[in-house]
C-alpha cells in the first residue's frame, strides 16, 4: 500500500506517551502507534454497526432483500451472524 504524510500536533504529555511506547518496544515508530489506533478505532466502530444492524434486523423495524444491499459478502455474513446467535439463544 502507497504511504502518505499527515502531520499531528499533541500536547507534550501525549508526545512522550507515545515515545515512551516506543522506547518500550511495544510499537517501532509512533506511526506504527498511530495506524494501530486508527485500525482499532475502525474495527470498534464497524462492530458497533454491525450490532445496531442486527438489532434493527431482528426487531423487525427494518427489512432489507439482497437486492437492498449491494454486497452479497454482508448479506452472508449478515445471515451468519443471525444464525450463530440464534443458535446460542433457544427461541430466539
Amino acid at each position: 500500500m502507497r504511504m502518505t504524510s499527515l502531520n499531528i500536533s499533541l500536547p507534550e504529555p501525549l508526545k512522550a506517551y507515545v515515545e515512551s511506547k516506543v522506547m518500550a518496544g511495544d510499537y517501532g515508530t509512533p506511526s506504527e502507534f498511530v495506524r494501530e489506533l486508527i485500525r482499532r478505532d475502525k474495527q470498534m466502530r464497524l462492530r458497533g454497526l454491525e450490532s445496531e444492524l442486527l438489532v434493527a434486523l431482528r426487531s423487525g423495524d427494518i427489512e432489507l432483500s439482497e437486492r437492498d444491499l449491494s454486497s452479497k459478502r454482508l448479506v452472508s455474513a449478515l445471515q451468519n451472524k443471525l444464525g450463530k446467535r440464534r443458535r446460542r439463544k433457544p427461541g430466539a
